[in-house]
């Protein structure tokens, strides 16, 4: 291995080998080199570790200056006479390195419960919203980008999509944080310290007594497909997923009973069928081809997927703007109205009674549930009357 005295004359006037690499030592620096190749030249450091040689990239000779070259090498080859390997680091480093995408990606693998619709969420957060994020670093992630970010979602995709996407990327980066050394504060503190997260105001839509007439009058107009699905979401208060999602197998007409096994909170949950709503599924059940699903689609789940068409013409038809979400609120608006006791309400919504001690000591099963659906189904079907 041939010396020299590195400096920029003699690097720029050493000859690109024909083939192979060729190694020149530093005169000035024991440890220090340049190693030339066809058609490049890199300065390197070279040491020994626990009594094994170390070959330590530095840089490209264009690049660096060898003055320069030559303190890393200094620095470098003091690392290692302190045992300390710097290629072995490297390579932890790049093992340990954690971008967005990864990230996201071992939250699902490690959380096994998440339903279907919140891993659907966090991807969509993650693959459109926070797409410009994905190959970055956790931990490159900042405060400032994140109040940046977070300010442009709202500006662009509505305040409660920004606060939403912020939210999982908070959960995620938790999760990551709990997994990993020396990980930096959550940055989502920031919207929290600087009261930046965006006001949310709660929807309280229903179809009220006055448009029920005017609607149902156009739901019944629809197609069978879109008319029942509209109909089961009234008389049952079920999520739009759901609905959606109601296999055959899971409705028991014998029993007037339907079970859903997965739901938003994870908990399993049987519903009663009122004797309009048992009857609507009945004709559904003999007119069914052969799909497993209540409410089959054209799509690859199966089932149906798209909503948005039958809604538009049905708030068209009758005037009355609503979301599938509303019918959610009219069914509970209407069994409380009824004064139906506060745990039924409760498990109707097949929310959780976190925090109540009483709560968890009530057993309230579909059979408890049915004369409840049963006024509620009576008083729905009063109300569809116009009024003189």
């Amino acid at each position: 291995m041939p010396s020299l005295r590195l400096t920029r004359r003699a690097v720029d006037e050493v000859p690109y080998p024909a083939s192979g690499q060729v190694f020149y030592r530093d005169t000035m620096l024991s440890g220090f080199g340049l190693r030339v190749g066809a058609n490049s030249k890199v300065f390197f450091a070279e040491g020994q570790v626990n009594r094994r040689t170390r070959r330590v990239t530095i840089g490209r000779a264009d690049v660096f200056a060898p003055e320069i070259a030559r303190k890393k090498a200094l620095v470098i080859l003091g690392e290692m006479a302190e045992g300390r390997d710097p290629n072995a680091e490297k390579r932890k480093e790049k093992r340990e390195r954690v971008t967005v995408e990864m990230a996201f990606d071992r939250f699902f693998e490690a959380r096994k419960t998440l339903s279907p619709h919140t891993i659907s969420n966090y991807r969509r957060s993650a693959q459109l919203y926070l797409k410009a994020w994905r190959k970055k670093e956790m931990k490159e992630i900042d405060r400032q980008m994140v109040l940046k970010k977070h300010q442009e979602i709202g500006k662009i995709h509505g305040e409660t999509t920004g606060n939403n996407v912020m939210r999982h990327f908070r959960s995620v980066y938790n999760f990551t944080s709990a997994t990993q050394n020396d990980f930096p504060p959550n940055p989502v503190q920031i919207l929290t310290q600087a009261r930046a997260w965006f006001k949310e105001r709660r929807r309280q839509t229903v179809v009220t007594a006055v448009d029920l007439p005017a609607w149902w009058t156009a739901v019944m107009a629809e197609p069978d497909y879109s008319r029942d699905f509209l109909l089961t979401a009234l008389f049952t208060g079920m999520r739009r997923s759901e609905v959606m999602q109601l296999r055959w197998e899971n409705v028991d007409l014998s029993a007037k009973t339907l079970h859903l096994p997965t739901t938003k909170n994870g908990d399993p949950l049987t519903l009663p069928l009122s004797e309009f709503l048992a009857d609507l599924l009945a004709q559904r059940r003999e007119a069914n081809q052969g799909s497993p699903w209540v409410f089959p689609g054209p799509g690859r789940t199966g089932h149906l997927v798209e909503t948005k068409k039958f809604l538009l013409r049905v708030s068209a038809g009758s005037g009355v703007s609503f979301t599938l979400h509303d019918l959610r609120r009219t069914f509970i608006t209407i069994a409380e109205s009824l004064d139906v006791p506060y745990y039924a309400l409760k498990r109707l919504l097949n929310h959780r009674t976190n925090g109540d001690v009483t709560g968890g000591y009530i057993v309230v099963n579909a059979e408890r549930l049915r004369e409840p659906v049963e006024l509620v189904a009576k008083r729905i079907l009063e109300l569809k009357e116009p009024r003189d």
